[in-house]
C-alpha cells in the first residue's frame, strides 16, 4: 500500500525487530516538473532573446512570435521571472540627450584589503547616480566603475566631490570612451 510519496513495501522486518527503510518515490510527472523549472527549453530561450530586443511586447504579440497561444507564453514568461531569468523590465535611455555625454570607465584599488573597506566603498556608490554599474573585479585593480557625466568638468567635480571623498578610495584610474561601438544591453542566450 502507497501513502503519499511514502512506499510501506520498505519496511522490512528482520525477525527480531522491524526495520524500517523510508523510501521517496517521485512520480515521473514530479520529476518533469522540478526539471522544468531548472532547465531552459528552446522556446524559453526564444522568449528570453525576444524579450531582450523588446521587453514591450504583449503576450499576444510575444506568443506569436514564439509560435505558441497567450496562455502558456504568459505562463513561462512569468515562470521565467519567477526563477530570476528575467529580472525586471527596463527603459534604454539615451545617455547624451539626457546631457550624459561623457562616458568613463574608472578603474580603482581600495587603500588596502579588508572586508570593512570593501562593503563602506560597495555602500558608498550606492547612492551616487553618476555610477551606473560598479564591478568587483580581479587583477591590478579592485573595482571597475561606468561613470556617466555631462563633460570633463563635470566628471572633474565628481571625482574631486564625489567619489575622492569616499575614504576607502586608494588609487583610481580613469578610461574615457570615445565612441560606444556595442552596447547590447543584454546576455548571450544559446
Amino acid at each position: 500500500m502507497k501513502t503519499g510519496f511514502i512506499n510501506k513495501e520498505y519496511f522490512v522486518d528482520s525477525g527480531n525487530y522491524t526495520t524500517f527503510v523510508l523510501g521517496f518515490h517521485l512520480s515521473q510527472n514530479i520529476i518533469r516538473h522540478i526539471m522544468k523549472f531548472s532547465e531552459l527549453d528552446d522556446t524559453d530561450r526564444k522568449i528570453l532573446r525576444i524579450l531582450q530586443e523588446d521587453s514591450t511586447l504583449t503576450v499576444k504579440e510575444l506568443a506569436m512570435r514564439v509560435n505558441l497561444s497567450a496562455s502558456p507564453t504568459f505562463d513561462r514568461q512569468k515562470r521565467l521571472e519567477r526563477e530570476g531569468f528575467i529580472q525586471g523590465y527596463h527603459a534604454i535611455v539615451d545617455a547624451k540627450k539626457t546631457d550624459n555625454g561623457i562616458t568613463v570607465l574608472c578603474n580603482m584599488r581600495l587603500k588596502r584589503h579588508s572586508q570593512m573597506l570593501m562593503d563602506d566603498f560597495m555602500q558608498a556608490i550606492q547612492s551616487i547616480d553618476e555610477i551606473t554599474e560598479c564591478y568587483n573585479t580581479s587583477g591590478e585593480y579592485d573595482f571597475t566603475l561606468k561613470i556617466q557625466t555631462r563633460d570633463m568638468d563635470t566628471y572633474q567635480e565628481f571625482m574631486r566631490t564625489k567619489l575622492g571623498n569616499i575614504d576607502s578610495v586608494g588609487y583610481f584610474h580613469s578610461v574615457f570612451v570615445m565612441k560606444e561601438v556595442k552596447n547590447t544591453h543584454g546576455v548571450p542566450i544559446k
